[in-house]
């Protein structure tokens, strides 16, 4: 019975991030136009905050009661499947051109976000409060280093839906990609403890895919209507969100320390992250890379449910 409603859950799950997600990548491209504002830039932020909502109750409810494995095992592994995955799967759909900005600036500075944690957890295992002070202040900074650059090129088709309407539906589907993330986490969650897997395990693996689904439809959907920039935008702001924001106020409200393996885990993640930087740098990121990239994170998947 328990199997069969956890089955249930991820079901009901699955409708409500698919829905929430065509309503918002719909009307976030909406609000794009209406405000002149470039789809990367949209992608970046709130696409991307907004996907990651799930990510963001999972890991301050999982540091709250002292689940730290959960809480950073959620935000490592779900920015390896954002970026392996999400932008893999997008690409494989749809041959997915980079914007030069996100490039330039947004993907460095989420190996450099990446490098930071490294660093921190290199010394003692050990995220404090002041290193996540460091994490928020940085998150600050290159937000306002987005808004900066947030207007677009003129020549866009206008937008005839209201701003109201735009914004009700944009809340729609954040509101409904938040509720289907739970819902399928909660019922992955279950069924993995009914298989017998261990608290970090399923933060590495069930959890961090679970909360990781709105990226992943959000972007696919995305690629499906061309709209390039906010798929990558998604994938890349949500990673940037993931490091600093996220672990930032689980690690202020309560310092986190973790196992060895998360050290590993997160070297893996910098070093995918510009191993594929430097190869989107040179080239189209179309279906043979796609399909590298999914190969990439079966194998890294095999690794750690051996390990």
């Amino acid at each position: 019975m328990n199997f069969l409603y956890s089955i249930l859950l991820i079901v009901i799950g699955f409708v409500f991030l698919v829905k929430g997600a065509d309503a918002f990548v719909d009307n976030a491209s909406g609000i794009a136009k209406k405000l002149g504002i470039s789809p990367v830039i949209i992608g970046l932020t709130i696409v991307a905050f907004g996907t990651s909502l799930p990510e963001l109750a999972v890991s301050v409810t999982a540091a709250l009661e002292g689940a730290n494995e959960i809480a950073v095992g959620n935000v490592v592994g779900s920015n390896i499947f954002n970026l392996l995955i999400v932008a893999g799967g997008s690409a494989c759909i749809f041959p997915l051109i980079c914007d030069r900005i996100l490039l330039k600036r947004d993907w460095p500075l989420s190996a450099i976000a990446e490098l930071l944690l490294v660093l921190f957890l290199f010394q003692d295992l050990h995220i404090s409060r002041l290193e996540a002070g460091v994490l928020l202040v940085l998150f600050v900074c290159t937000l306002l280093l987005q808004l900066k650059n947030a207007k677009q090129e003129e020549n866009v088709a206008p937008e005839e839906r209201s701003m109201i309407r735009l914004l009700l539906f944009l809340l729609i589907g954040i509101v409904a990609i938040a509720i289907g993330g739970q819902i399928t986490v909660e019922g992955a969650t279950s069924l993995a403890r009914i298989l017998g897997w261990s608290e970090t395990l399923i933060g590495l693996t069930i959890v961090a895919v679970g909360t990781s689904l709105p990226e992943l439809v959000t972007s696919i959907v995305a690629a499906r209507k061309g709209e390039n920039d906010i798929a990558m935008g998604n994938v890349i702001g949500s990673n940037l969100f993931n490091v600093l924001c996220i672990l930032g106020i689980s690690a202020v409200l309560r310092p986190i320390t973790v196992e060895t393996t998360a050290l590993y885990d997160t070297l893996f993640l910098l070093v995918i992250t510009v191993v594929y930087w430097l190869l989107c740098r040179i080239h189209t990121l179309d279906r043979k890379i796609g399909i590298l990239m999914i190969c990439t994170y079966v194998g890294y998947m095999a690794y750690i449910l051996m390990r």
